[in-house]
């Protein structure tokens, strides 16, 4: 039986239907970014409010807070991803290496379990251990001397507990994509290297990274193209006004102006520079790998 083009298009119905709802009609509220749009006067609506121009990009340029939200959302993004794929990689090689079938699967189920854990519930453990009371803070105290007090509080430890508590969170679950690359492997090339005299360390590094290039390739040009997004939620339960030095970025400066201070046109503007420099960088980086390694997205 051969599915008609009518049929296939009707499975894809539900698909496009979505996609058009959620990804292509809220396009058009990228006007508000040149309109001066006023809760207050919202009854105008969007479509005739009045025309701002630029103003609000000149506004977000010359805005002292948005240069701090920026270096914040790069530095912790850069740092976050660069760190979580070197060791979502290093442990898809420790996970290959293991022999035991049993143990391979006890391993994996414990360390991306908590990729399925809310982000409130991740993020309230964090302020439980990072309080003045708490076991990281006990660790720290006790390697460094400093007196027990709430590391939330202070602007300096924001960033590395952040970047340790997403990696805690998502490496595991990071690590299959890797890991089911490795699987792909052409196994006469592991027998190969080994009649070559590889031990189980040169055949990693002659096998199986170059085995799993492109797979790193692809997820790092994903990554880069999204190195402008960090998700506000869990920066949100986790900062406060006495560290926003270092815990403001783009996603909750935004969610502060737009729906706590009301300035939904400003808010959009701030979205939308974001958009257009993932969208830059996303470029950037497919074909700077494509030169460089013939993999690319496209």
């Amino acid at each position: 039986y051969r599915a008609t083009q009518l049929q296939l298009h009707t499975l894809m119905l539900p698909g496009t239907v979505l996609m058009l709802l959620f990804s292509i009609v809220p396009l058009f509220g990228l006007l508000l970014a040149f309109k001066n749009y006023s809760v207050i006067e919202g009854i105008k609506g969007v479509f005739t409010s009045p025309w701002y121009g630029f103003q609000n990009f000149k506004v977000i340029f010359g805005n002292f807070d948005f240069k701090r939200m920026l270096v914040n959302t790069l530095g912790i993004n850069l740092i976050g991803n660069l760190v979580n794929i070197v060791m979502a990689i290093l442990f898809a090689l420790f996970i290959n290496e293991i022999a035991r079938p049993k143990f391979k699967s006890f391993v994996q189920t414990v360390t991306y379990m908590p990729h399925f854990i809310s982000s409130v519930v991740i993020c309230g453990l964090m302020l439980n251990f990072c309080n003045s009371k708490g076991v990281i803070t006990a660790i720290i105290s006790t390697l460094t001397g400093m007196q027990p007090e709430n590391l939330f509080s202070k602007s300096a430890w924001f960033q590395p507990l952040y970047v340790a508590m997403c990696i805690w969170q998502e490496f595991g679950w990071d690590s299959i994509i890797y890991y089911a690359a490795i699987t792909g492997i052409d196994q006469e090339l592991y027998e190969a290297a080994e009649i070559d005299g590889a031990n189980r360390f040169k055949k990693m590094i002659h096998v199986t990274l170059p085995g799993i290039s492109g797979t790193i390739m692809v997820l790092l040009i994903m990554r880069i193209g999204n190195l402008m997004s960090l998700g506000w939620d869990r920066i949100l339960l986790l900062y406060n006004p006495m560290i926003y030095k270092t815990s403001d970025v783009i996603s909750t400066y935004v969610y502060r102006y737009g729906l706590t201070s009301f300035q939904y046109s400003f808010a959009t503007a701030v979205g939308a520079f974001n958009s257009v420099i993932n969208f830059i960088l996303l470029l950037l980086a497919n074909t700077v790998s494509k030169k460089v390694s013939e993999t690319g997205l496209w």
